[in-house]
């Protein structure tokens, strides 16, 4: 029986090995092409691991493309755009677990219709929204559509309701306000439904392509990933996979090492913002 165990065991692990060395492979490749010489690609492709570690391909990729420019674009896009939908999921949140008015649950359930409509289906009327607006190629243009999120939303009414009323009572006779009842009284509970709801917004608002590609037209405005979409073009004509590896590692590097340093914070948030009903 303990041998069956053993070799169940064995079994499952290797397994896992494979499957991780198959997600892990392509970001391996990535990382050590960066550091290696057009040269050395050629020359023996075959070879993971470069002869030494050739910093001057960020460097060089840094300045051939405004990525300065791009990175400020991105991380005020991310960061505002989460600091504006946590204001507004939190306060239709509260409205719809705690407030009573006339067809509350109905306007809540065509509400999240919103998840089941996909995001191309709406890029046209939003393109026109944005044009009209005279919001093409700038910032607001890019953060605007964005600025409600039905899953955000519903992830903190969940919470809400997850709330005792006794709290909510309590907070009430002490004199507080519905603003802070909500402050003082639901956020400090819901808070790990709040950081999962962040590293969602920010993860997927930081990775956006196609909406930035509609809506920005020069480096003002542009994110990163159509940056670098511009930058890969350029590249590949020139046969400079190197720049291009260290360009994309330019990309997805601050998300790899938030994980690396957060990623028990992540695994928490998530694991603690289990939706009750």
């Amino acid at each position: 029986m303990k041998w069956g165990n053993l070799v169940s065991k064995a079994t499952v692990y290797f397994v896992l090995v494979i499957f991780s060395l198959m997600i892990l492979m392509p970001l391996i490749w990535l990382t050590t092409t960066a550091f290696k010489t057009k040269t050395e690609i050629f020359s023996n492709p075959f070879n993971f691991l470069p002869g030494s570690l050739n910093f001057d391909n960020f460097t060089n990729a840094w300045s051939y493309a405004p990525f300065a420019s791009y990175y400020l674009n991105t991380i005020i896009t991310s960061f505002g755009l989460l600091a504006i939908q946590l204001v507004t999921i939190t306060m239709a949140a509260y409205a719809f677990a705690r407030l009573q008015f006339p067809g509350r649950d109905f306007f809540f359930i065509l509400f999240l219709t919103q998840l089941m409509i996909t995001p191309q289906s709406t890029i046209l009327p939003n393109y026109l929204t944005i044009s009209q607006m005279g919001l093409i190629d700038t910032r607001l243009g890019v953060m605007l559509p964005y600025f409600a999120s039905a899953m955000g939303t519903f992830l903190m009414r969940q919470a809400f309701k997850s709330v005792p009323e006794s709290l909510e009572d309590a907070g009430k006779l002490d004199g507080c306000n519905t603003f802070q009842l909500i402050w003082h009284v639901f956020l400090p509970i819901v808070r790990p439904s709040l950081i999962a709801f962040s590293i969602i917004s920010v993860t997927y608002h930081w990775n956006e392509f196609l909406w930035p590609l509609l809506v920005t037209e020069t480096s003002r405005s542009r994110t990163l990933t159509v940056g670098l979409t511009i930058f890969a073009q350029q590249a590949e004509g020139g046969a400079e996979w190197s720049l291009l590896m260290a360009a994309t590692l330019i990309v997805i590097g601050p998300l790899l090492i938030a994980f690396t340093i957060f990623q028990k914070l992540f695994v928490q948030s998530f694991a603690n913002s289990g939706m009750k009903g």
